[in-house]
């Protein structure tokens, strides 16, 4: 299946639906789209939406900004330097209550851990919330941090994204569950759409977190086991 723009894939939801605009129009389909691209980035972390954001700690600040769109906060890295990214080491993620018992005198320091409080809204960073970090910075440290995107939805600007690109049929079929649940049936018909979703999602996740999570030097190439034939 080739890959869809937002103007066939909103053709087809009404093809395969044979509803016509009058009863899905543009709004709502636009939100069977939506709806379908928020399901797969929660169902599958997608290496196309990874990102990273390098920025300078604020002395004496107990939090940095998570970036704009961030969905998932994947690791912090942070240089010994307030002017270049070197020698740069991990945080290691804790809870808010491991924060305030490690550091309850508020020293200042290195950082060396970090806790999620709030996210990104909309475009903008968080303002007074992110990760926080423990011993508070006591200088301006260069850090990284790398997390997962909401990528831009398709719509009549955006006409294609990754997704729809090079995950059409799943697109596809999470549209169409959308669309038979708000037709309110038939219930068969949104029970096999959604068989169909499950069973293409097996097959991307076995491509985005199976295959280009390793690789052929390093884990060895993948081999199906063939019985041999009984004597």
């Amino acid at each position: 299946m080739a890959g869809f723009t937002y103007a066939t894939l909103t053709t087809a939801i009404q093809n395969y639906t044979e509803v016509s605009t009058t009863v899905l129009s543009s709004t709502v389909t636009d939100q069977f789209i939506d709806n379908s691209e928020f399901r797969i980035m929660r169902d599958i972390p997608i290496d196309a939406n990874r990102a990273f954001a390098q920025d300078n700690m604020v002395a004496n600040q107990e939090h940095v900004n998570v970036p704009p769109g961030a969905l998932v906060v994947r690791g912090i890295e942070v240089a010994d330097s307030t002017s270049a990214f070197n020698n740069p080491i991990w945080l290691e993620k804790k809870d808010l209550t491991y924060l305030d018992e490690f550091n309850g005198s508020r020293a200042t320091g290195r950082p060396k851990y970090y806790a999620m409080k709030g996210g990104a809204t909309g475009t903008t960073n968080t303002t007074s919330g992110g990760a926080f970090l423990s011993p508070i910075p006591n200088s301006t440290y260069v850090y990284k941090i790398h997390y997962n995107a909401r990528p831009t939805g398709l719509s009549a600007s955006t006409t294609t994204n990754f997704i729809s690109l090079n995950f059409p049929n799943g697109l596809l079929y999470a549209c169409l569950v959308e669309a038979f649940g708000y037709l309110k049936g038939p219930m068969d018909m949104l029970q096999y759409y959604e068989k169909r979703y499950q069973d293409e999602l097996q097959k991307f996740a076995g491509e985005q977190i199976g295959q280009r999570r390793r690789d052929d030097y390093t884990d060895g190439t993948i081999r199906i086991p063939v019985n041999s034939p009984t004597p």
